[in-house]
């Protein structure tokens, strides 16, 4: 996980008896008033907006549950879960002993204080527990959250079930395209020396972090030494910023997991630096227009071949800045 961000809601500013309600996050420089970095999620004209670090955490769980082969109904209940106890966020406090994403406590057994402010260690104790609870998958959200977490307040989750499903439902591709961030279009360079993979720091740690969320995965798009053909003109592949991840064949399930992976990758744009997304003949892109969501991707004219790999409709393109 990135390093602790301090997030003041409701923020006010006093001027002249002026009072302005802002969200202010610090990821590492100093805040600004101005700054609108953060995620929306919209599925079914309910939407759902977040901040990255909220985001990122959304994405672990969602992520967590895909990889141990959950339903998408665990999503939900664990990000609604989530949400009622910390407000998706990893914090190392709580009421009496209660730590983390899920306020689970030491003395109850659920783990040490370190265990359970990592936030994929607590996840997999929810999702332990969750898996205990018979028919879970088709109970209401909150009675199954209350199953596990056994709250003084058990009517609490009722109050997330909407948002935790929005969520759950973009995070695991049920709902194309249906998260978006505004992250800046910009990152600090670094050394872009390809190593042994043929990939630079930044694409080799996009690749590592994917592998360790969704376990193998079948990729390509580069090589020992670099590539040099295959891929369109100016392409971040021939420069080792660029990582390709494949669901063949083309079918609705796939598309599913695609789309799964995307929005992961969306959801941590800011965290991997990242730059590119592209998949399913759709692109997002950091920057100016990150915040307007998905577009459709146009394959230049010029490009000739197979149209379901030039439209990105096989794989999840995504690439690093420099």
């Amino acid at each position: 996980m990135p390093s602790l961000r301090t997030v003041a809601v409701g923020t006010v500013v006093a001027l002249g008896a002026v009072a302005t309600g802002l969200v202010l996050v610090d990821r590492g420089g100093v805040p600004s008033i101005l700054d609108t970095s953060g995620c929306t999620a919209e599925v079914d004209g309910h939407t759902v907006e977040v901040d990255l670090e909220q985001a990122e955490n959304a994405a672990l769980i969602t992520a967590i549950s895909m990889e141990r082969g959950m339903p998408a109904r665990a999503a939900s209940i664990a990000l609604a879960t989530a949400y009622q106890e910390s407000k998706l966020y990893n914090i190392d406090y709580g009421d009496r002993d209660s730590v983390g994403l899920f306020q689970q406590r030491p003395s109850q057994g659920w783990g040490t204080v370190e265990q359970l402010t990592d936030p994929v260690y607590a996840t997999n104790a929810f999702f332990d527990a969750l898996q205990q609870v018979e028919g879970y998958d088709s109970m209401e959200i909150t009675v199954a959250a209350q199953e596990v977490q056994r709250s003084a307040y058990p009517d609490a989750y009722a109050d997330h079930e909407k948002d935790g499903r929005v969520l759950a439902s973009a995070l695991t591709g049920n709902s194309p395209g249906a998260l978006w961030c505004d992250v800046p279009g910009d990152a600090e360079q670094v050394d872009a020396q390809i190593d042994e993979t043929g990939l630079v720091p930044r694409a080799t740690a996009v690749r590592r972090d994917l592998e360790a969320r969704f376990g193998q995965l079948s990729l390509g798009g580069f090589e020992p030494g670099g590539v040099s053909s295959g891929h369109m003109e100016g392409s971040a592949h021939y420069e080792g910023r660029a990582v390709d991840v494949f669901f063949r064949p083309v079918n609705a399930e796939n598309k599913k997991r695609g789309w799964a992976m995307a929005s992961y990758l969306v959801a941590n744009a800011d965290r991997l630096h990242i730059r590119t997304i592209i998949f399913d003949d759709r692109i997002w892109r950091a920057g100016s227009w990150a915040g307007d969501g998905w577009r459709d991707y146009r394959v230049p004219s010029s490009s000739g071949g197979d149209r379901a790999i030039l439209e990105h409709r096989d794989h999840v393109h995504v690439d690093v800045f420099e």
